[in-house]
């Protein structure tokens, strides 16, 4: 499908700037929109790579897999998600696996004209390329935050300090204490790297002792003192 099937503006890497030139900037860049099948990997670790994803449609994961196989889930991405770009950007090959969760599509950036001098007749691309940068660096930044969250997320020693400081932390982005959660149950264990079974049977502890409701993927906090 054509990249300007898309509705782009929504997308927070092309703030600020006009359609007409993100069109003629994307063209300039040589970028490309591909289907990937749910489960297809994207991207393997070790890959050197010279553009980075935006998922469009759909639902993208970050996950590593240590020496025995074990998983741990960086990132759950959807629509308007950049993924790869630090790695791009440094020139190092990449450390994660990235997975389709579901048929989606990717619009792919190239970085080699993304900092080449622009011809002077081409104005236009000019500025919307500086802008396009300044989106990239900020979008670099807002993601380091997010896995200094999930350290943070990850540093207590019990199951139950996890996930409260996940929960917490969900409660206040979205600003309510009834929110759903973007992971499954195995998912939520990779991310905060417990056992399955450890975590469902704390999730339910938790429940009968009137911290939480929940239901699936959907969490309410109770107003209880632990």
């Amino acid at each position: 499908m054509e990249i300007k099937a898309y509705d782009l503006e929504q997308i927070k890497l092309f703030n600020h700037i006009n359609p007409a030139e993100l069109e003629a900037l994307l063209s300039f860049l040589g970028c490309h929109v591909k289907t990937i099948q749910r489960k297809k990997y994207i991207y393997h670790v070790g890959d050197q790579l010279n553009e980075f994803g935006i998922v469009l449609n759909g639902e993208v994961r970050i996950e590593n897999v240590d020496f025995w196989g074990n998983t741990s889930i960086i990132a759950h991405l959807s629509n308007g998600a950049i993924f790869a770009e630090s790695y791009v950007l440094a020139h190092k090959p990449l450390s994660v696996d990235v997975i389709a969760q579901k048929t989606s599509e990717i619009l792919f950036i190239s970085t080699q004209k993304l900092f080449q001098s622009v011809p002077a007749e081409q104005s236009a691309i000019s500025s919307a390329k500086n802008t396009l940068i300044q989106n990239l660096l900020l979008a670099c930044s807002q993601k380091n935050l997010h896995l200094s969250h999930r350290i943070f997320h990850t540093s207590s020693k019990t199951i139950r300090g996890r996930v409260i400081s996940y929960l917490s932390f969900l409660s206040k982005e979205k600003e309510s204490a009834s929110f759903d959660i973007p992971f499954n149950r195995q998912q939520l264990a990779d991310y905060l790297n417990v056992d399955r079974s450890a975590l469902s049977h704390e999730l339910s502890k938790m429940q009968k002792d009137g911290l939480i409701t929940m239901n699936k993927n959907h969490f309410s906090l109770n107003d209880k003192v632990m």
